[in-house]
């Protein structure tokens, strides 16, 4: 897990940050701020039983102080003439021959449910199931980190309290819920499951795809796939259209103007490499043409993640939607180049 989620909930410092720990994180001892954490679950209607059973013998994870300190965003890709690391690079290492070939075994056997998916929620079945790869490798890497431990650890450690509390008093209400407390594993950051959603994002959005009365996101493709596709539904999936398009952009395409001059208020590094946005057909006339079908009236922007000697691509809204997933061109890229390869 690579604080996807975080960045969704407004916590982009989860990767981009070093800074210091607040002077008055850790004032209180462990055991002194998870009575604070009971206090506060108690008000938001957690059971007594499930605190007692959950709360009551944790202790700090060094290990998992460590890795939030030390998660740097980085692609480890060699820096191209666009400033940048190379996207080629990145995608050549994530999107290999094992990772594309398990892609389209997955889908082959979830055919059927992955097409129901489709009908449902509108998101093709690659899409899902290229999330499900990069995340856990198809569930064979799901984490192994105690998740209370974890987020009551990083709550404790108090750089980003408010929202790590919340987290974590959202894994008792799991429990009060019904799931096992020895189910409660995943990554460092406290994401878990085939899609590595963290505690409050399973709350909303994990669904119960087979019936059974269960939202198991760890063992049932049902539920899996189901929950995958309702975060990307809910995130604004647009049905029928590509998440991109190769684009080829002659040495003759007229570009001027196309800069984008607003600034995001989400992962502004991550928007600020793209154009803005024109309709297909505005891309046609200025001489950039797609390699794809794609509506003309689409709205898409114009990424060249390597420069203009490399391949271009015309973004639509469903690329966004990726990125809330993982704020990353990286990450959102090798998805959807992963989701066209499975699918051929």
């Amino acid at each position: 897990m690579n604080l996807a989620m975080l960045r969704r909930l407004g916590a982009f410092a989860a990767v981009l940050s070093l800074s210091a720990v607040p002077a008055s994180a850790q004032q209180q001892s462990f055991s002194s701020y998870m009575d604070t954490v009971a206090q506060h679950a108690r008000a938001q209607g957690v059971s007594q039983a499930t605190i007692d059973r959950v709360l009551s013998d944790l202790t700090p994870n060094d290990r998992v102080i460590a890795l939030d300190r030390d998660n740097v965003s980085s692609s480890g890709s060699p820096v191209t003439n666009t400033g940048f690391p190379s996207m080629a690079t990145y995608i050549a290492r994530h999107n290999t021959s094992a990772r594309i070939a398990g892609g389209v075994r997955k889908l082959a056997q979830v055919r059927s449910l992955a097409d129901q998916v489709e009908r449902q929620y509108g998101v093709p079945g690659e899409i899902v199931v290229a999330i499900w790869g990069h995340e856990t490798a198809y569930g064979a890497v799901m984490g192994s980190f105690d998740l209370p431990r974890s987020l009551a650890t990083l709550a404790w450690e108090g750089r980003r309290r408010d929202l790590f509390e919340q987290e974590l008093i959202d894994v008792l209400k799991m429990v009060d819920q019904g799931v096992p407390r020895s189910q409660l594993v995943g990554s460092w950051a406290g994401a878990f499951g085939n899609g590595q959603f963290l505690p409050s994002v399973y709350l909303r959005l994990a669904v119960d795809g087979d019936g059974d009365g269960d939202r198991d996101i760890w063992t049932s493709d049902a539920d899996t796939m189901h929950s995958i596709a309702n975060y990307f539904r809910d995130a604004g999936w647009r049905p029928g259209q590509p998440w991109a398009v190769r684009a080829y952009v002659p040495n003759s395409a007229d570009l001027d103007g196309i800069a984008n001059h607003v600034t995001s208020p989400v992962c502004p590094r991550v928007h600020e490499r793209h154009s803005r946005w024109l309709t297909v057909r505005e891309w046609r006339e200025r001489g950039v043409i797609p390699q794809s079908p794609i509506d003309d009236d689409v709205m898409a922007a114009l990424f060249e993640p390597d420069g203009r000697a490399a391949p271009g691509y015309l973004l639509t809204q469903n690329y966004r939607v990726i990125l809330e997933y993982n704020c990353s061109n990286y990450y959102a890229m090798s998805v959807g180049l992963l989701a066209d390869e499975i699918a051929r």
